[in-house]
């Protein structure tokens, strides 16, 4: 990962280095989506989200007189390239980023993989498979891959925008190499079966992307047309009561960077599900900020009980997702070192 990394700092201003280096983007997946049908209804959704996963689990139930079909998939975020290229990838598993897993009625699924890659709306998956390159736009594996082909084909892919060029100093004069700048498109598909008058269990969990910076932000003051207490309070539902609770715990009021916290964001689509026919009948949502010392925002429009030291739930019948949001989560990591600080 030596070269990536130099690349990473190479690629920054010297004045945003810092913060650009200490910030790692996240991918917002969401949960599965299915073919309308009329006859099946969910009885059911339960969801669970952390930063070390994400848990759905679906009870539906076919109504009519006939079972019924449907295509069921689960879409991944796009995921694109480039030289500054910091997100936060769940694992290193190509094929399997997110780790994802379904189960039907507690028997585990085998989903069909379909992925693509594209660069200003035009699809080049087959250029790229030609010339034996990954389709994921990042890693050691893309760049060695990149690095092996002549010319001619270096050339081909700059001129349609697959690759960016990048001159550096590697120490022993300087070198151009080409980044991937490709945006990846996934989906998991498979087909799923209800029987007239029965209920089907589907479960599927993943490990979530989880975004942050090594820093609070958003208790900076406004600046370059930016108000940062407003966006996160826009995102995130940051309340009044949220936001003093952060400032308690500054070393210096006057220095706004200073809270004894790092932040991690979740996102979690559930817009794209919200293609059934009717709402879910029971809708049932966990939060867990993953220890008792962090502190969490998130936007809800109803009841929010805490339930254990770490989980926060909430409850809805009839539910739709929000139209206008998807679920966003800030959540505020009390750093090992202030706790030795406070401790000590």
């Amino acid at each position: 990962m030596g070269r990536w990394l130099l690349a990473l700092c190479l690629c920054c201003a010297p004045a945003g280095a810092a913060r650009a280096n200490d910030t790692m983007a996240t991918l917002g997946a969401g949960g599965l989506v299915f073919v309308r049908t009329e006859a099946v209804r969910i009885v059911s959704e339960d969801l669970y989200i952390s930063p070390d996963a994400v848990r759905v689990r679906y009870e539906f139930r076919n109504e009519g007189q006939e079972d019924a079909g449907s295509l069921v998939a689960f879409p991944l975020p796009d995921i694109t390239g480039g030289p500054d290229f910091m997100v936060a990838i769940p694992t290193e598993d190509a094929r399997n980023l997110f780790g994802f897993t379904t189960l039907v009625d507690g028997r585990p699924v085998a989903a069909t993989l379909h992925q693509y890659a594209f660069a200003h709306n035009v699809e080049y998956t087959d250029l790229l498979r030609g010339m034996a390159v990954p389709l994921t736009p990042f890693g050691e594996e893309t760049l060695a891959a990149l690095d092996a082909l002549d010319e001619a084909q270096k050339a081909e892919l700059f001129r349609n925008g697959l690759v960016v060029p990048l001159e550096y100093d590697s120490g022993q004069g300087w070198t151009k190499e080409f980044f991937p700048a490709w945006t990846l498109k996934s989906t998991y598909t498979w087909e799923a079966e209800f029987p007239a008058g029965e209920t089907v269990v589907v479960e599927h969990s993943y490990k979530p992307s989880v975004g942050g910076t090594v820093a609070v932000t958003f208790l900076a003051e406004p600046h370059e047309g930016y108000d940062p207490a407003a966006a996160y309070r826009s995102k995130y539902c940051t309340d009044d009561a949220f936001v003093r609770a952060v400032e308690k715990t500054l070393p210096n009021p006057q220095e706004r960077y200073g809270a004894p916290f790092s932040e991690s964001w979740l996102s979690y689509i559930w817009s794209t599900g919200a293609n059934w026919s009717g709402p879910v009948e029971r809708f049932h949502l966990t939060v867990d900020k993953g220890s008792p010392a962090n502190l969490v925002s998130f936007c809800w429009d109803g009841k929010v009980t805490k339930t254990s030291p770490t989980t926060f739930e909430m409850e809805a019948e009839d539910w739709w997702p929000p139209w206008d949001r998807e679920l966003e989560v800030l959540i505020l990591n009390w750093r090992m070192d202030a706790m030795e600080r406070t401790v000590g």
